[in-house]
């Protein structure tokens, strides 16, 4: 908020957009989120303990007492845990890698923004937004 009211303050425009990745938390490919923990060096009996942790899950759908059969639970982190949102961060952390504007993230909540004085920094803009999109695709694509 204070950089854009900085911005403003000095009579600039403000391009902002919100982002919320519509169930990222249900989403997270759990070999994905594992190998990138690998990269942060996250290894050893920790990173042993957050693979116990998510596999061995199962889940199914039961409706009217109709029951499907059980599925193995590949992707997603348990909400309302501390745990399962310190590991969507991690997984969701490099969104800001290749972009120009700035980025602040909470959880799997993103803002970008980037002050505009030019039809070209419209255009520069529209490039992160457009890398964001790429990346939002790699990411979650399960």
């Amino acid at each position: 908020m204070e950089d854009v009211t900085r911005s403003l303050n000095r009579q600039k425009s403000v391009d902002v957009v919100f982002l919320d990745f519509q169930k990222a938390f249900d989403k997270v490919p759990h070999q994905r989120l594992l190998l990138r923990l690998k990269s942060m060096d996250v290894n050893g009996n920790l990173l042993s303990w957050i693979e116990n942790w998510l596999g061995n899950r199962k889940q199914r759908v039961v409706i009217k007492g109709c029951a499907s059969s059980w599925q193995d639970v590949t992707s997603g982190v348990p909400q309302g845990s501390v745990l399962g949102t310190l590991l969507c961060v991690a997984y969701v952390n490099d969104i800001d890698g290749d972009i120009l504007c700035t980025a602040k993230k909470f959880a799997d909540d993103t803002k970008l923004y980037s002050e505009v004085s030019s039809k070209s920094d419209t255009e520069k803009f529209q490039m992160d937004l457009d890398k964001v999109f790429s990346w939002s695709g790699k990411c979650f694509l399960i």
